[in-house]
């Protein structure tokens, strides 16, 4: 697996690359209403910013297929295929039970379920590992690119790392990635002991 990640804002990184270049984009960008105070995170943030339309034209540019986390609060193609995260919470807390991703792609709706223990984890938005695997061996093909403008906790790292997908991706915050890149590298360590 090659994986090339950077701490940069994802406009620089996309204008390096070429249309199409990327098989298949995962992204999950900020949404919402601009304000995220994680609970029992290791860094909690205050994001003031949302994905403009230039940074779907991009994202859309240089990827031929693309999922993107919480499509429902963004301007996109309207489009029937779409993926849900059923999170397994049946408790009323501040977190929604689902999370909605639009997809390209053109299968039909899917589901994921898996538990979300919201009480473990370094970012306020972060996602499964598991969840990205699905997605992969769901959605992608062997050798396929793929391409995360929002890298966060490096969940998405640590899926392609298991699944055997070349990833490139970025994330702006360096707290957020220094942290990010030691959790990949403690996975990683703990993969090559088995």
């Amino acid at each position: 697996m090659r994986f090339d990640a950077t701490c940069e804002d994802n406009m620089t990184l996309m204008a390096r690359y070429p249309d199409n270049y990327f098989d298949l984009a995962i992204v999950d960008p900020p949404y919402g209403d601009g304000t995220i105070k994680g609970r029992n995170t290791t860094l909690d943030k205050n994001w003031n910013f949302k994905p403009d339309k230039e940074y779907f034209t991009e994202l859309f540019r240089v990827s031929k297929n693309q999922i993107v986390w919480g499509g429902n609060y963004f301007d996109l193609p309207i489009n029937k295929h779409f993926v849900i995260w059923d999170k397994k919470q049946f408790m009323n807390n501040q977190f929604a039970r689902c999370e909605y991703a639009w997809s390209s792609l053109r299968y039909n709706a899917n589901i994921f379920q898996c538990f979300y223990n919201s009480d473990h984890r370094m970012h306020p938005t972060q996602k499964p590992v598991k969840l990205y695997q699905w997605l992969l061996q769901n959605y992608a093909k062997p050798g396929d690119k793929i391409l995360d403008t929002h890298l966060g906790s490096m969940s998405i790292a640590i899926a392609c790392h298991k699944e055997g997908f070349d990833l490139t991706g970025c994330e702006i915050d360096r707290e957020y990635y220094d942290a990010g890149m030691k959790r990949l590298e403690q996975a990683m360590a703990q993969q090559e002991l088995f």
